[in-house]
Formats: C-alpha cells, structure tokens, sequence
C-alpha cells in the first residue's frame, strides 16, 4: 500500500508514464465511448452496454467504484474480470511502475487499458472517476464524448464553483470528436460549450439537438433524424427518463459512425438494464426477509444533493400513493459530502431516520454527527450500531409496514448488497 498513497494528487503524467512503459494499451482498443459528469454516469454506462450487447457487440467497460468486489470495475467483453488475470495483470502493471508511488486509480485504470487491449471488442465504455480533465482515464481518444448532468461532488478537488466543476468535466471533449450532453444546468451549458468551440467538437444536447418527453408508458425521443416511442427503463426513478434518454442520444452518435443498433436493440437495453444500489428494491434475502409483510425495502448510494433531490422526488411520488407506506431513513455519509444538502429534499417525506457507522478507512460521520446534520433539515434521527440494528430499531419502535430507504453512499449500498447475500 506505500506505492499506492491514499492522498489524490492530480494530473496524468504518472499514468502515462506506466502506459508507456506498458506499451501503450490505451492505443490498442476498439472505439471508445467516454462518459464524465457528476450523477447519472454509471446509469449512461448500463444503458449503453445493455443497448450495445443486444445489437450483439461486444462491450468492453470500465467503472468505479465497486460494491461488493473489485473485478465489477473491469468488464472484458462482457464477461468480469477474473481473480487470476487480475492477479497477474496488476502484477504486471506493479513490476512496471516500479518503486515509484502511484495512487490506487492510476494503477488500476492503467491494469484495465492492459487487460481490454489483450481482448477482442467493439466497442468500450469508461467512465471517468473524478472529475474528467486529470482524471486518469482521460489518457484516451475516445469516439464520442458523454456528460451527464454537472453538479457539486468531490468539491475538495473540484473545486466549489460550478463553472469549474463543469470546465473539469468538459475536460473529456476532445478535438473534433462528437460530444452527447445530457441536462444541465444553465452556467454548466456554457463552460460546455465554450470547451467544445475551442476543440471545434459538434454538440448533441438535450433540449437543442435532441429532445425527451416523458409519457405515460415510457417516454419519446426525438431529434432531426430519429423519433422514437420507447417504454420505460428497467430502472427506477423518474431521472431514469433522462439517463436513458441520453444513452439513446449516444446510440444516435454511434449509428452514424456505422455502428448497427436498431430499434429493438434500445427496447431490449432498456428492459434488460442492470445497475444495483440505484433506487434498487431489495425483494430477496436476508435483509428483506427480517421484515415483516408489507414494508418495502429499498436501496440506493447516491451521496450529494443532486442525488438527494432526486431520491426526495421519488418520496414524493411515493406520498402521493393510495395507502402511502411511511418512509424511514437509514444513512451513513462521509465528511467531504454535503449531508445536510443530500438530507433536506428527503425530510420533507420522510417520517425519521436512523444513522449508522460507516465503513472503516473513510473519514466519515459518526452517527451522533450525522443525527446532528438530519436535525439540521428538520428530520427526526437516532444512531444505531450497525444496519442490522437500525432495522431491528425501527420495527421494535414504529408501526408496521413501512418503506425504508438505506442511502448516503455507494459504500454503504455494497456493505448492504453483502450483508444480504
């Protein structure tokens, strides 16, 4: 762990040195779809490899974090990464680097490139990690450029302007190269668009060169050559509107670079999309099980306050229904996270919460600090040991059924996907 120091430092001259020395893999891979931005980005990235593998390409993709094990961030051609080739491909790229430090995510993007330029693919995905300019991914040429909805995230490193968020995030655009851009907010558009002037780079907006509108049984897309009905996505949550909407938008992009998706391969995307721990109901298992007939237990590891104003829309369309379950919280969130930003579109719905400890290695709130940031928004909390806990506490105090929700962090959505099994 001394060679992989847990302090980020920024830029991407480490990276390219042990691509160098590795022989330049980033160069050897199939045309690449590079997705930035600050909350939907791993939903974009389900979508098209959904959309992609059922055209029948095979889909290498690249993501982060993981929930459960680490070979979930390297997908080979649609298959995960094994314990064995991880082993030796991370040895290699370790015996390269040398005794020269380099951080966790350099490494281990560099060990991806290796991995995907040993496999025959169409097609790849890679989502940037932080941010997008000096992010280690952004090493690559890719053929088309995404960014998903710009907002406040990782603002120690980002800064806490959101005209630099985004200039970080338009930092993926690359000369000349086609650039999907999903919603954003008015200040973020225009450092995206700046960028991709300088750059000569052709944008593909929502609400410009294409457009969504939601219906009743789905939602339609449309832009100056395709107009399409399409049903709604396997995920949950109205943004899931946007997020696949965007995907369709890259789907677009990648027709006219001759890539064949068809129509039924975007309806089968979208009805066959994996992506756990967003707004993800846990129906089997250890966890649901515990609890009695009736109540409804979700999860889901956004972590900032967009994601918290999403989440707190959901609440709200959960009120409206007839019989309307009351919502209980159960969090745990990091000190570099806006809590009480994450935590006041939620307190308008939700009945009180509990705070749990979060994993160790992590600078995070206690659960008393955590109480304190939900009394803050006006939310009813107390801390509990552990999750188990926090569920046994709730059923021993609240009347039943319920709907409990467990969020605050990816995190803490993999220690609940372990714990259930």
């Amino acid at each position: 762990m001394s060679h992989h120091p847990r302090v980020i430092t920024i830029g991407l001259e480490r990276i390219q040195r042990l691509l160098e020395r590795l022989g330049s893999p980033e160069k050897k891979l199939p045309p690449l779809i590079h997705v930035a931005g600050t909350n939907g980005k791993g939903s974009l990235v389900a979508y098209l490899r959904a959309m992609a593998e059922a055209a029948g390409y095979r889909v290498h993709v690249y993501t982060s974090p993981h929930l459960v094990r680490f070979n979930e961030r390297i997908r080979i051609a649609g298959r995960l990464i094994d314990d064995r080739e991880l082993d030796e491909t991370l040895t290699e790229c370790e015996e390269a680097q040398g005794e020269t430090p380099i951080s966790f995510f350099d490494i281990t993007t560099a060990l991806a490139f290796l991995a995907f330029s040993r496999a025959p693919a169409d097609l790849g995905i890679i989502e940037v990690g932080m941010g997008g300019r000096f992010d280690s991914t952004n090493v690559i040429e890719p053929a088309l450029s995404a960014i998903t909805p710009v907002g406040y995230d990782h603002t120690g490193f980002l800064g806490d302007k959101l005209e630099g968020i985004a200039w970080e995030k338009a930092g993926i655009i690359k000369r000349a190269t086609p650039a999907v851009i999903g919603r954003q907010r008015e200040v973020s558009a225009q450092v995206i668009e700046t960028e991709a002037a300088r750059l000569a780079a052709p944008l593909f907006r929502m609400g410009r060169e294409w457009q969504v509108m939601p219906k009743e049984t789905g939602f339609r897309y449309e832009s100056d050559l395709l107009t399409l009905d399409l049903p709604a996505p396997a995920l949950a949550g109205a943004h899931q509107i946007d997020n696949a909407a965007t995907a369709v938008a890259c789907i677009e992009r990648l027709r006219a670079a001759r890539f064949e998706i068809g129509d039924a391969a975007i309806r089968q995307g979208l009805a066959s999309v994996e992506w756990p721990a967003r707004l993800q109901r846990l129906t089997k298992g250890p966890l649901p099980s515990s609890l009695p007939p009736g109540c409804e237990l979700w999860l889901d590891g956004g972590h900032n306050e967009d994601c918290g104003i999403v989440l707190g829309r959901m609440a709200a369309e959960w009120s409206m229904e007839p019989a309307a379950l009351p919502l209980y919280l159960v969090f745990a969130m990091q000190t570099t996270k806006d809590a009480s930003g994450f935590l006041r579109p939620l307190a308008r719905h939700a009945t009180a919460a509990r705070a749990v400890p979060f994993p160790e290695g992590h600078a995070a709130y206690t659960p008393p600090e955590a109480c304190a940031k939900a009394a803050e928004v006006g939310l009813e909390c107390a801390p509990a040991n552990d999750i188990g806990a926090a569920l046994e506490d709730l059923l021993a105090t609240q009347p039943a059924p319920m709907r409990i929700l467990i969020c605050g962090s990816l995190y803490i959505a993999g220690e609940v996907l372990v714990r259930n099994g």
